[in-house]
């Protein structure tokens, strides 16, 4: 009986063979597939309304055009030598990726609505491969707005770092940020769960996020409360790894590393927690 029992082949007994584990690398190349059709998905919406990427970029455009003109002619704001159209253009960067990332979450409360959640929850899909997508989709809505930005930035005359792998950089930091904000916008989604709150909790966020950053102004020249809460801003670090690189002709590798490992680190909780709530928004 005892040898039936460790030989179920023998014995018929089925029921106690384990399922062949699948291999680790497999499982993860499943997962980057499921994240990247995910992302695909969201991309594909863009082609059928343009306009949302035109219409985003006019705030970031009024920014550099006035408000950055004008404080380079008073030279009021003191940004360490260079002008401070230039100081101001990576934050402007930061900004426009934020904007767009923050309310991407509004879609997912339309998508429950219209009942699409409910057949992602019904699939084999891991949550957090259908949250890192549309974190993903997001990053590409903020690569958009990088090449806006870079066009009025070389129109301006602003001094810009076109090194090839500083470019590249750029836009890691810009998918990463905006990864960060839309996958924080979503955990907003999933908890407040109608679009009225949402909108309201969106707005009352953005301002604060980006004036409590060094987007415009250095931390230096802010009152104690407000640069510790500068440290603590995600954003700060996208400002921060923006500016080294597109502006910087030499560039501090461990700043900038420490940037980037603070917006990976942000963004991964970030996932994780937005992948555990994702079903709860159709709660």
């Amino acid at each position: 009986m005892k040898l039936q029992e460790r030989g179920a082949p023998f014995g018929g007994l089925a029921s106690h063979v384990l399922p062949p584990r699948v291999p680790l690398l497999t499982r993860g190349v499943s997962f980057l597939e499921k994240t990247f059709a995910i992302a695909e998905m969201e991309i594909r919406k863009l082609r059928h309304d343009p306009t949302e990427l035109l219409t985003r970029a006019v705030q970031p455009a009024l920014w550099l055009l006035i408000f950055g003109e004008v404080f380079t002619s008073i030279r009021a704001i003191p940004t360490g030598g260079m002008s401070y159209l230039d100081f101001m253009t990576p934050g402007i960067l930061a900004q426009s990726v934020l904007f767009i990332a923050i309310f991407s979450g509004i879609a997912i409360i339309w998508e429950r609505d219209l009942g699409i959640i409910h057949k992602f929850l019904a699939s084999p899909t891991p949550r957090t491969a259908l949250v890192l997508g549309k974190a993903l989709a997001a990053g590409v809505r903020g690569l958009s707005q990088a090449v806006i930005i870079y066009l009025l930035a070389l129109l301006l005359g602003v001094h810009l770092n076109w090194n090839p792998l500083a470019l590249v950089g750029v836009l890691i930091f810009v998918l990463l940020g905006a990864a960060c904000f839309s996958t924080f916008s979503l955990i907003i989604a999933c908890l407040v769960k109608t679009r009225e709150r949402f909108m309201g909790i969106g707005q009352v966020l953005t301002m604060p996020l980006f004036f409590a950053s060094n987007a415009i102004y250095p931390i230096a020249i802010m009152p104690a409360w407000l640069q510790a809460i500068a440290h603590v801003n995600p954003l700060t670090y996208e400002v921060d790894g923006l500016r080294a690189l597109m502006l910087g002709s030499t560039i501090n590798i461990t700043l900038l590393g420490l940037d980037f490992m603070v917006l990976l680190v942000v963004t991964t909780v970030l996932v994780c927690i937005g992948g555990w709530l994702y079903p709860h928004v159709v709660v």
